[in-house]
């Protein structure tokens, strides 16, 4: 395949990224569906997903027996031709169908857990992740087809098939366990915003009214994406090129065969990198919530607790009474959710002291974030020192530490913001306009459009630093990875500009206490 096509189909994620999921994000904001409004697009998502990895991973015998069928040749260049086109055209709609079921999802969460439970529910959100990206990893290393050839005779035909049960299987359990709320009893939308035109219009008018929060969350991601796609992308091949430098350095004139076999060794060694990183974010995602300090506390187990989605009463400071800040449970969700509920008060009071131990005082969510912007710059800044395969594996098993962060905070942030609006409209009898799904579109768009941005500052800066095929010390890559530590830097910047929520609260909450002990003494 030629670099044109190639470049279409890079291309072709962060793109849809920035168009498909706010769309459906605003047509599932606008369902009215019984099923509910985020299941109908999660499993048609999936379906579309399940669909469009079987006829890639089969693409060859698709094409060829059909080709075959009308007379052509499937050694001839027009059946590769084709067989090429074909591949591209279902990568294309698997981002599409990708995109569709991710913007389902993060919205189902939202809409599913109150605000105290947002950072729980995102955290676990990563947990899950990490472990597809490490039994993903992993696979790399098995002989799939010789386990498992009833699912096919290659890797990436096992492989599809195996993602297919596993997204099907989980799609199909948290529809079936988890109940929505019924959206026909929502104010059905305005006619008007039932268009393509009228999508736009939408998309345009929630960027601009964004609450501060989620609008400097969205700055935030837009130069903290720009530092982790040229990571994500090209890290193998940084990895690759320290293994193969002392390589063509001792053989000079290797023929192109020589070359391809070192960079094929050069690969499994960055592979394996890839693997250390998915095991520390995968680890890091299961402890790092007994270190934080949530943001929001869980209401006392000791009250009686209504609905998240049926709210009526109001807390006598003004605050939703669904999160209150005051509550004396000091414990996150997070650690709770690791252990069964106690059989009574006095355990869970015990429970909670010995959990409450491992919390960092000054460790917010949002300053861990911070420290993982900084983390991640830093590993960036020591690519400078770094010159063997083993040290370079080393960093980038840290960089998983800061990918842990990556996949909860932002998420838990927006999250928490949007059940809050919901909760207190709801509350008051009214509708949030900034629903889950046009909010978190949004935010996607924020995590895609750098992407196509940093693959042209990557693109330049090859042209300028890469040196010849089978050259030794080629630092092109480096230099890229390094854009993206300073991009890291920008975003550790913009991160400290966002409200601390909690801090807010209980500063709001120190002055209610004042005015009423005010009020007691005048009395």
């Amino acid at each position: 395949m030629s670099k044109a096509l190639l470049a279409i189909v890079w291309i072709a994620g962060p793109l849809s990224g920035t168009i498909v999921q706010p769309y459906i994000g605003f047509r599932s904001d606008n369902c009215r569906n019984k099923f509910g409004k985020r299941k109908p697009f999660m499993v048609g998502g999936a379906a579309a997903t399940l669909i469009s990895f079987i006829a890639l991973a089969w693409t060859r015998e698709i094409v060829h027996g059909f080709l075959s069928f009308l007379g052509a040749d499937p050694e001839s260049q027009f059946v590769q031709i084709t067989s090429i086109c074909f591949a591209i055209g279902w990568v294309c709609l698997l981002d599409v169908a990708i995109n569709t079921v991710q913007a389902g999802i993060r919205a189902f969460i939202v809409d599913n857990a109150p605000t105290h439970q947002q950072e729980d529910a995102n955290a676990w959100a990563g947990v899950i992740v990490g472990i597809g990206n490490v039994l993903g990893y992993l696979s790399g290393y098995v002989d799939l087809p010789k386990i498992m050839p009833f699912f096919g005779n290659t890797q990436f035909k096992v492989l599809s098939v195996i993602t297919c049960i596993a997204l099907g299987g989980t799609v199909l359990i948290s529809c079936l366990c988890i109940r929505e709320r019924d959206p026909r009893h929502d104010p059905p939308p305005p006619t008007e915003q039932t268009g393509v035109l009228a999508f736009f219009k939408q998309i345009f008018r929630s960027a601009r009214r964004l609450s501060p929060q989620i609008r400097k969350v969205c700055e935030v991601q837009f130069f903290n994406w720009m530092g982790w796609f040229p990571f994500l992308f090209y890290i193998t091949t940084y990895i690759g090129q320290l293994h193969v430098n002392p390589i063509f350095k001792a053989n000079p004139d290797m023929s192109p065969k020589e070359i391809d076999e070192a960079w094929e060794s050069a690969t499994r060694v960055g592979s394996f990198a890839l693997l250390i990183f998915a095991i520390t974010s995968f680890t890091s995602n299961m402890l790092l919530p007994f270190f934080v300090v949530p943001t929001y506390r869980a209401p006392s187990p000791s009250k009686s607790l209504s609905s998240f989605h049926s709210s009526t009463s109001v807390h006598r400071n003004g605050h939703q009474p669904t999160t209150p800040r005051d509550t004396p449970l000091p414990m996150s969700a997070s650690m709770t959710s690791f252990f069964p509920p106690p059989p009574d008060e006095a355990s869970h009071s015990r429970l909670a002291r010995l959990l409450s131990l491992a919390q960092i005082p000054w460790l917010t969510l949002r300053r861990a974030w911070i420290l993982a912007h900084l983390l991640f710059a830093m590993c960036m800044a020591l690519t400078f020192f770094v010159t063997t395969p083993f040290a370079a594996t080393v960093l980038v098993g840290v960089v998983g530490l800061s990918w842990a962060l990556c996949l909860w905070a932002p998420f838990a942030l927006i999250s928490a913001e949007i059940s809050k609006r919901d909760a207190q409209a709801r509350k008051t009898g009214g509708t949030n306009d900034d629903q889950a799904g046009v909010v978190l579109g949004l935010h996607n768009v924020a995590t895609s459009a750098p992407q196509m941005l940093a693959t042209l500052v990557s693109s330049a800066i090859f042209r300028i630093a890469q040196k010849p095929r089978g050259e030794p010390g080629d630092d092109s890559v480096g230099w890229v990875l390094r854009f993206g530590g300073v991009a890291a830097l920008v975003a550790a910047y913009m991160t400290s500009r966002l409200r601390e929520e909690g801090a807010s609260e209980k500063v709001k909450g120190k002055e209610n206490g004042d005015a009423e002990r005010m009020d007691s003494e005048t009395v």
